[in-house]
């Protein structure tokens, strides 16, 4: 709080009631405080700092498991989705930063406006208090560069009348609060611009990273012994998933809704996202080089424009979170023991226990523990077995 220095000024005559009047009106305006509406930034900012403290808690759950392949190239998706939802969070905080220094900044000028408009009538005053003879009014005025300066640097002023004290003072503290908030806004707008830049030196050294883990899987598919190795994994990776399905079957949780039964659609159910084309196919697939073979119980689709992915007919969301080897992954119950899931995503807009109808957005496609780079996992399955989703879904 700045401090407002007391001058040597004998105590006031009783003011003239046209010129006290005068003058509480000029406080009343001055006191109208700056309204920002940021609550959409606030909204925004919620929501950023729900997903990354989701992202952080996967990936300190990931450091404490066992190295491999997968894990590492899971971590690395995780950690690249983090940075970018901690760079989206820089800058909504700039930009609300901005939007209330912008409201300042217009206020402000408002306010020391309408003191100028009221200095006429505030010298008036002075002038009949020179008058009266109780203070050189022309050696007070050289001292002072504006009328706001007069009232925060002369306190007599606050004690002209018992009754109008606090008036005053709240007028020199709502003027201290607005320019140390302009002060404090602008320092925090310096400071999320150095933290933005922190987070896009640290997006550069993630990028780096993953020219490592594309060498990586350019390894995998080219060296036997990595080759094997994140075979192995993969089909260790696919019997964990298969354990959660089991236990997601035995809960036997009845849906809240009627709805029309998967089978009854099976041939007509839209695509989870535009496909641009299929980059691993259902059933066992062999490598071409090394002869070995994998059994893939779904299918990963490239996205042709549209990143949002949606679910395919309506249901109730099972499970909504990180799953090593499969990255961000969804499960949706659509009744009589019929099933879709949705992996390799980048961000989820679901949680577990929401229904869903077909068509709506659930997460959006990413390269969370994909081999093939940004692709979505997608599965069908009836009890515990894996379904063909090609035989399902509509023909392209």
């Amino acid at each position: 709080m700045r401090s407002h220095r007391r001058h040597g000024i004998s105590p006031w005559p009783a003011w003239p009631a046209a010129a006290l009047l005068s003058l509480l009106v000029l406080i009343g305006r001055a006191q109208e405080k700056p309204q920002v509406d940021v609550s959409e930034y606030e909204k925004r900012l919620n929501k950023l700092a729900a997903e990354i403290a989701s992202l952080q808690s996967s990936i300190n759950q990931e450091k404490k498991r066992e190295s491999s392949l997968l894990a590492r190239l899971g971590r690395l998706g995780l950690e690249k989705r983090l940075i970018l939802n901690q760079i989206a969070m820089y800058n909504t905080q700039r930009d609300r930063s901005l939007k209330e220094i912008e409201g300042l900044r217009k206020q402000i000028p408002e306010m020391e406006a309408a003191l100028e408009k009221e200095q006429d009538a505030i010298q008036h005053i002075l002038v009949t208090l020179y008058k009266s003879g109780r203070f050189n009014y022309f050696e007070l005025m050289l001292q002072v560069d504006s009328v706001s300066q007069l009232l925060s640097e002369n306190r007599n002023l606050v004690v002209l009348a018992a009754e109008q004290e606090r008036i005053i003072s709240d007028y020199l503290l709502s003027l201290d609060q607005l320019m140390e908030a302009r002060e404090r806004l602008e320092t925090k707008r310096i400071e999320t611009n150095q933290l933005l830049q922190k987070a896009r030196e640290k997006q550069q050294e993630l990028e780096i990273q993953e020219k490592k883990s594309r060498a990586l899987i350019f390894e995998i598919d080219q060296n036997i012994k990595t080759h094997q190795l994140a075979i192995a994994e993969k089909r260790e990776r696919a019997e964990q998933l298969q354990e959660l399905m089991k236990k997601i079957l035995d809960a036997k949780i009845s849906l809240p809704f009627p709805l029309t039964p998967l089978d009854e659609r099976k041939g007509q159910l839209p695509w989870p996202i535009p496909a641009r084309r299929i980059v691993s196919r259902f059933g066992l697939v062999r490598h071409p080089r090394y002869n070995t073979s994998v059994m893939n119980n779904g299918i990963e689709i490239a996205p042709q424009s549209s990143m949002v992915v949606k679910s395919i007919h309506p249901g109730i969301v099972r499970y909504a979170d990180y799953h090593e080897g499969y990255g961000r992954l969804i499960i949706i119950d659509h009744g009589m023991t019929y099933y879709t899931l949705y992996g390799h995503c980048s961000e989820l807009y679901v949680t577990r226990g929401d229904a869903v109808q077909s068509g709506d957005p659930i997460a959006l496609v990413g390269d969370i523990g994909s081999l093939q780079g940004t692709t979505l996992y997608f599965e069908i399955r009836h009890r515990l077995e894996a379904l063909n989703p090609l035989q399902w879904l509509k023909r392209r």
